[in-house]
């Protein structure tokens, strides 16, 4: 079984340029070898990455603790913006496609998010937000820089700082979910 992922491996590095960042993005090669997603798997992942973490927050409103709706409220707030900044950009000069729902992985996450309460859904829900947010700032990292698209590649690397900020509130989150940090609000 090693042996047939290493040669599949293999052959998607020897593929085609767009055939193997659409296939390495979706099966984490690109990620893992810090390769730039495709511009159409940049804007769908992206895309996905916002529906998800407003679809989320929204739970979390519903569900969570105070901190956890505090950041929930963060996240639908500056979300909500650069979802509205990609659409701008992917109908424009782009002409690229926006998913309209999450992919089924992301659905899965939504799902046991919407299935849990009480503490098991602010811990869930801490922890999704790091592991989400730790996918963005890696996606948003590779195509800013070594995008194909110049307007898309800048607005990437303005977007960064914000995800990568995203990122340490929701380790801060999980730290105190977890119980690991002091002096908890």
């Amino acid at each position: 079984m090693k042996k047939h992922l290493t040669v599949l491996a293999t052959c998607l590095l020897f593929a085609t340029p767009a055939l193997a960042q659409s296939v390495g993005e979706k099966t984490g090669v690109n990620s893992t070898l810090g390769i730039a997603p495709a511009t159409q798997d940049f804007v769908t992942q992206a895309a996905i990455s916002d529906l998800f973490e407003t679809g989320s927050a929204k739970l979390a409103l519903a569900n969570g603790n105070d901190a956890v709706k505090k950041f929930a409220n963060q996240m639908i707030e500056d979300h909500s913006k650069t979802s509205a900044e990609l659409k701008r950009l992917a109908t424009g000069t782009l002409k690229a496609e926006l998913p309209s729902q999450l992919d089924s992985a992301h659905q899965s996450k939504l799902d046991k998010l919407n299935q849990a309460r009480g503490e098991e859904f602010s811990t869930l829900y801490a922890s999704q937000q790091v592991d989400a947010h730790k996918d963005a700032v890696n996606l948003f990292e590779r195509y800013s820089k070594g995008g194909d698209n110049a307007e898309l590649k800048n607005w990437a690397g303005k977007t960064l700082p914000t995800l990568q900020h995203h990122l340490e509130m929701a380790q801060k989150l999980d730290d105190s979910r977890s119980g690991t940090t002091v002096g908890k609000k």
